[in-house]
């Protein structure tokens, strides 16, 4: 370890305790928050969750469908961030063109679609459990 190496002093956020750790990495989290606003895709998805966490409470008919259907709805918010996270730190190391970046990428995505995917289809087998058992469509 080099001399400088020693005098640079540690992460503040490593040396803080109890509520005061807590407090600093809520705002952390605030400001992930805050980027992740300045992203389409999420910005989209968040806006979608102020309709759909809301709605589950009426579409979900018992405990674990509402939590299943708001959750599914967070998820794919979660997923999103991540796929943010990957896509900025692969970013910063450089803008030129490599195929292990680009897989990255992909897989971000592909994490993001799934995620999506998995949300509707809870969604749609939600609605129809609720709704489409009672439809009878005369022949």
């Amino acid at each position: 370890m080099t001399a400088s190496a020693e005098r640079e002093p540690p992460n503040a956020q490593k040396q803080r305790g109890g509520l005061s750790r807590m407090w600093h990495a809520f705002g952390y989290s605030l400001a992930g928050l805050r980027a992740g606003w300045g992203e389409t895709a999420f910005r989209q998805e968040a806006l979608a969750a102020m309709v759909m966490v809301p709605a589950a409470f009426w579409v979900g008919q018992t405990w674990v469908e509402t939590a299943l259907l708001a959750g599914s709805v967070v998820w794919v918010m979660v997923v999103e961030l991540l796929n943010t996270g990957i896509e900025t730190a692969i970013d910063r190391i450089g803008p030129e063109w490599h195929d292990l970046s680009k897989r990255a990428k992909d897989m971000g995505s592909a994490a993001v679609l799934l995620s999506l995917l998995a949300c509707v289809v809870i969604w749609l087998a939600a609605l129809w459990s609720r709704w489409g058992v009672s439809l009878h469509l005369a022949p």
